[in-house]
């Protein structure tokens, strides 16, 4: 079933429960995904499931960045809004990877493309990305590159 499938289903699940907080979640998370289809020119049937979690790991982030912002100007209760819809598309991401998975990962990625200083940074980051894609935030991985390979250089 794809993604837009069970939104829809859950949207109809919403209704009928009455969770308005949830109800306006799925619904812009379906209208994110139908410009996407509109952007790419295809049937709804044939975005193709990357399409669909690019979309998705793109309204999480954007939540994270408003929680970030509401809670530097003592916003609790956006922040806390905006922490309830993170919750809701998390729910439609793959499980997130914990910091020790996500540093297993990036050591099996540089050991495999044999990267030996920063100056391989761009060339773990792209494999790493690809490799990771919605299962860990992009700054965390980013994070664990610049610390291995400069523990690398250390090495040598």
């Amino acid at each position: 079933m794809s993604i837009i499938d069970r939104i829809n289903g859950d949207i109809k699940s919403a209704m009928l429960k009455g969770d308005k907080q949830r109800l306006e979640t799925l619904r812009m998370i379906k209208a994110k995904l139908l410009e996407k289809q509109v952007e790419k020119r295809v049937d709804p049937r044939g975005m193709s499931n990357e399409d669909e979690m690019q979309v998705l790991i793109s309204s999480a982030k954007m939540r994270k960045e408003a929680i970030e912002e509401f809670e530097k100007a003592g916003r609790k209760d956006l922040a806390d809004k905006e922490r309830v819809e993170l919750s809701i598309i998390e729910e439609y991401l793959p499980k997130q990877l914990s910091t020790q998975e996500i540093e297993e990962v990036v050591t099996n990625i540089i050991r495999n493309l044999g990267a030996t200083s920063p100056s391989d940074f761009g060339r773990v980051m792209q494999a790493s990305m690809k490799e990771l894609k919605g299962k860990g935030d992009g700054k965390i991985i980013q994070q664990i590159v610049r610390s291995k390979l400069s523990s690398e250089k250390d090495k040598s």
